[in-house]
């Protein structure tokens, strides 16, 4: 039997397909009822993987409720999200979890190719594959679902779930003082910032499979191996300086007539502030 200092063997094990199966399900349950639900756990991937990068490592009452529709500094919870019973939102924790400690041993392996069997694999899903696969009578139905917007290019949900993190706490993600930390960290979030952007340039790989229709530029596969190693980078920094150091503002000098803040009760200008 486990005890409370021994870890829980289960939350080793890494999430399989049917894993993130249920996840997007749970996830596709609470939209149905609540309004500011990610999209997909491709977006809350890139969510977590952020945090895990990040120079402070945050309380789960600090970020659930960011990543369900809140705004950081409310109140601990699940933002606005509704889970249906006590069982799902213990089945979502767990794969939470689960998914936590996947990613934290990738960023902690001492991999030096992407081709690594222990490199971070993040969750995505190549729309544009999945809209090609198809019956053409269902097809104009899927690309009717994302409105007016364009089908998302590949690994853009996972980069706008990661930066949505670094906008939400910013101060956690400042640049480092030291100069050559610094530029590295830059490079880094401009890296993965990168991947928000549209892939414009013709298609000719495919990401899924190697006999699957070309959805993908090769720029944007370079691209992406790119933020993956950003990651990497980001997380060793983030551990080697980390959580960044409040600045002391010196409190403004009180008016010469005013009370003198050390509380004795007399004009500042005939106590601290005489001489």
């Amino acid at each position: 039997m486990n005890t409370p200092d021994t870890p829980d063997p289960a939350l080793a094990q890494p999430l399989s397909d049917d894993d993130f199966e249920r996840l997007e399900s749970i996830l596709d349950d609470l939209a149905e009822r609540s309004d500011g639900i990610p999209s997909s756990w491709e977006y809350c991937d890139g969510f977590l993987t952020a945090l895990l990068c990040g120079r402070r490592l945050l309380a789960p009452s600090e970020y659930f409720p960011v990543l369900f529709g809140g705004e950081p500094g409310d109140a601990a919870g699940f933002g606005k999200a509704s889970f249906r019973d006590e069982a799902q939102l213990r089945n979502f924790l767990s794969l939470w979890m689960r998914r936590w400690n996947e990613i934290a041993a990738a960023l902690q392996a001492p991999v030096e190719t992407l081709d690594d069997e222990r490199t971070l694999q993040p969750y995505l899903t190549d729309v544009r594959t999945v809209l090609a696969e198809l019956p053409p009578e269902e097809q104009e139905r899927f690309q009717a679902s994302f409105g007016d917007e364009p089908l998302p290019a590949f690994a853009q949900y996972w980069a706008v779930g990661f930066w949505d993190v670094v906008q939400a706490w910013p101060d956690d993600w400042r640049t480092p003082r030291d100069r050559e930390l610094g530029r590295e960290w830059e490079d880094a979030l401009m890296a993965i910032a990168a991947l928000l952007e549209a892939d414009e340039d013709e298609p000719s790989v495919n990401p899924v499979r190697d006999d699957g229709p070309p959805t993908v530029s090769a720029d944007r596969i370079e691209r992406f191996g790119d933020a993956i190693w950003a990651v990497y980078d980001l997380h060793d920094i983030a551990r080697s300086l980390g959580p960044p150091i409040e600045t002391v503002r010196k409190a403004a000098e009180p008016g010469r007539n005013d009370p003198c803040p050390c509380g004795s009760g007399k004009k500042y200008k005939r106590c601290c502030g005489a001489g």
